[in-house]
């Protein structure tokens, strides 16, 4: 069962021994997660010890997503099996999803603690009660029940790594970039989306409306600036297709628990959190205050929606952006959003280039004439 207060302070954990990995894959793994705009924990300020450090601990329960990367040496550090035995028991009572890397090893050596890794394993446990000895044993042996990378099985690694990338994305609900690089005037696009927003300028909270009728592309763009946006913000959420839910209260409803209930799915999803309830229309603004957010309300359709979740720009701190997609540009402008980016049709270049990307699957093609 889900801790309903618990707050996923990092995308991802990884579990790892250093001198294996750290300067090679692991290192490469990081960097390809942070240009998703994933947040990993990283722990290289944090002195190991002959015990695994209350800040580590920390880190684990606040992560949504462990990595395990059991390479031929973890199971000669204590601290690796603490770390493991931790993020096992997040995984059953917390719901964090545990990804493992079998990264020169033999699942069946870690499962069994046989072979190399078995040596190195009761080296460490050399000294340790018998209390300790079999929780790093359940642990080791409930990590390789778990569907993961085997090395041996890839003769790529960049290719291995995304694929951890794309696992990791989907758990975080994230939609691979990689989906919209092709799409017709997506770059241009988000270059004059990001000179509006003057990201570099200021610290000020920014709030830009992205505006057209259905089909034009406003979700697409909106997702693509929000991954490329995304690795800035602590916080950061975005709630998709708004349009048509929650209908507004009738008359003689109850007219605080409409901005409410749309107040409560944001920090649900703002700050994973689980049964996230709130009693009062001032929570919200406590909640928020000081904090650096991205969010993203694709396909607004109501001003009392938009009105309760960005009412005022003071909720957020320094430095936040919301983004908001919508076919209505009069709802912008009784909210007084100023910036505002109208998403324009395609032109006869862009037209032939869209027909040609759908139809023969390129951007162009090459036109033969007979004579």
């Amino acid at each position: 069962m889900a801790s309903s207060s618990l707050t996923w302070k990092h995308n991802v954990f990884p579990s790892f021994c250093g001198g294996d990995v750290r300067k090679t894959f692991l290192s490469h793994l990081l960097v390809k997660l942070e240009s998703k705009g994933i947040r990993p924990f990283i722990d290289n300020n944090i002195e190991r010890g002959q015990s695994i450090a209350p800040e580590l601990v920390q880190a684990i329960r606040e992560s949504r997503v462990a990595v395990v990367l059991l390479s031929p040496n973890y199971a000669s550090s204590s601290w690796c099996l603490d770390e493991l035995v931790e993020i096992m028991k997040c995984r059953e009572r917390e719901q964090q999803t545990v990804i493992s890397i079998f990264y020169g090893v033999d699942p069946s050596d870690v499962r069994k603690q046989t072979g190399a890794f078995g040596e190195a394993f009761n080296k460490t446990c050399v000294g340790r009660t018998e209390g300790v000895k079999e929780a790093w044993k359940k642990a080791l042996k409930a990590v390789t029940s778990i569907a993961g990378y085997h090395s041996h099985n890839w003769d790529n690694e960049a290719k291995m790594i995304d694929e951890i990338a794309v696992d990791v994305m989907k758990v975080l609900g994230l939609t691979p970039s990689k989906d919209f690089d092709d799409f017709v005037g997506m770059e241009a696009r988000i270059k004059e989306l990001k000179s509006l927003l003057s990201l570099q300028l200021d610290d000020d909270v920014k709030i830009i409306g992205i505006v057209g009728p259905v089909g034009i592309g406003k979700t697409s763009t909106a997702r693509v600036l929000y991954n490329q946006l995304s690795r800035d913000f602590e916080f950061n959420t975005f709630i998709e297709d708004i349009r048509g839910s929650n209908e507004m209260p009738s008359l003689g409803g109850s007219h605080h628990k409409y901005p409410l209930d749309w107040q409560n799915e944001l920090l649900s999803r703002l700050f994973n959190q689980t049964d996230n309830k709130i009693g009062h229309l001032g929570v919200a603004e406590q909640r928020l205050r000081g904090k650096k957010v991205l969010i993203v309300l694709d396909e607004m359709d109501c001003l009392l929606k938009i009105e309760a979740v960005a009412k005022k720009v003071d909720w957020f701190g320094p430095g936040s952006v919301i983004i908001i997609t919508t076919e209505d540009r009069n709802l912008l402008k009784a909210q007084g959003i100023k910036c505002i980016y109208d998403m324009k049709l395609p032109d006869e270049v862009e037209a032939f280039q869209i027909f040609c990307q759908y139809a023969f699957g390129q951007k162009s093609i090459s036109l033969i004439v007979a004579d």
